[in-house]
């Protein structure tokens, strides 16, 4: 491991044009205390997947000056970059990473009152996910309760617009603060600006890899009503209370997750997963009548939800098990989540290419018995 990163040769290296810039900029960032770098740290225990290789250098930000820091030494060293935030959205490859990972470490809420019972929570990007959300209920501010148990950190939930049990967090998100790795400058975004749609953001479509997202900040409801628009949390309250609050809300939804092996316990290896593995497909109409006409012979129906004019979205979950993946299917050390069919696991000992094999034959067998592409939710690092 070492401490800092620029020796004299490696300022030799900057002569001219965009090296003299991050020179400069490494010089600036020298006039305070360096972050320490580390050498071949295993990022499988960083992972709630459990599987891949070291990082080759690793290193945790605790602030913009640690994540400015970083890329001066990547570039530097000619290192590829990878910031990572919980871990909860990632596959490592068996061969790690041969560039340096920047643990995003930012920590920090602000909680400003705001009119008309609203209230502005100012989050750092490092922050436990459900630890905020836990806070907020606290608080009695409505507008994420229904995203509570997802595991992971506060800035790696814009990137892929977080959504469940009838929420995302483009509903709430009010700005996103990111640090551009080109310039080195901050940047503030308006929801607008983010360019929120169905799992997506401009963070992993369009400016994908080019900001490291350094705290977000939500728009809550004091004393707003839970949001019940998903059919689970309907059947659960009307079995047991039918004007629940915020917290029994938080505790329901924990609750499903756990039900279904997407809250991470200990021990639990149907938990050992990145959470669903594939996005729910989106197709037209015209497509879905195709899609439906065997079924419709004996009086069935593949279930779909309005998207929009035109088309509707399908439960990844339902294609999964119709082209034979049942839950609790095994191949290996990796296998389908005994609860939920959208859940690839490690059931002890996989090795990345066990999940990726896996994941390829779903999207296979999918393929030619429906005609749609799968498309995964994780990250994939180090392929």
């Amino acid at each position: 491991m070492c401490r800092g990163f620029l020796t004299p040769e490696m300022r030799a290296v900057t002569a001219g044009g965009k090296a003299n810039f991050y020179s400069q900029r490494a010089d600036a960032i020298l006039a305070s205390d360096l972050m320490l770098i580390e050498e071949n740290v295993p990022l499988a225990p960083l992972s709630t997947l459990g599987v891949g290789g070291p990082a080759r250098y690793f290193c945790q930000a605790r602030s913009e000056d640690d994540i400015r820091e970083a890329v001066v030494f990547a570039h530097e060293q000619g290192l590829p970059l990878f910031l990572l935030g919980g871990g909860s959205n990632l596959v490592v490859s068996d061969s790690g990473f041969a560039g340096l990972v920047v643990k995003i470490a930012l920590h920090g809420i602000e909680q400003l009152a705001m009119q008309n019972d609203r209230v502005t929570f100012n989050v750092a990007a490092g922050e436990d996910w459900d630890a905020f959300v836990a806070s907020t209920v606290e608080s009695n501010c409505a507008g994420l309760e229904c995203l509570s148990g997802i595991p992971g950190s506060v800035g790696g939930t814009p990137v892929q617009n977080v959504g469940a049990y009838g929420q995302e967090v483009s509903d709430t998100i009010t700005e996103v603060r990111v640090l551009h790795l080109e310039t080195l400058e901050s940047i503030t975004f308006s929801n607008a600006d983010c360019q929120f749609a169905y799992r997506r953001s401009r963070f992993n479509t369009a400016d994908c890899g080019e900001y490291a997202i350094t705290g977000v900040s939500f728009q809550l409801t004091r004393g707003g009503a839970p949001a019940l628009r998903y059919a689970d949390l309907q059947r659960h309250f009307a079995e047991h209370n039918g004007n629940p609050t915020l917290p029994e809300v938080r505790a329901a939804v924990r609750e499903i997750r756990q039900r279904k092996a997407m809250l991470i316990v200990p021990g639990d290896e149907d938990a050992r997963s990145v959470g669903s593995f594939f996005k729910n497909p989106i197709i037209s109409d015209k497509q879905y009548e195709t899609l439906a006409a065997p079924f419709v012979a004996f009086d069935l129906h593949p279930p779909s939800y309005a998207a929009g004019d035109g088309y509707r979205k399908i439960p990844a979950a339902w294609l999964v098990e119709q082209a034979g993946f049942s839950k609790g299917h095994t191949k290996g050390a990796a296998g389908i989540s005994r609860r939920h069919a959208l859940a690839i696991v490690n059931r002890g000992g996989a090795t990345a290419a066990d999940i990726i094999g896996l994941k390829d034959e779903i999207q296979s067998r999918v393929r030619e018995r429906f005609g749609i592409e799968l498309e995964p939710e994780p990250v994939f690092l180090g392929f």
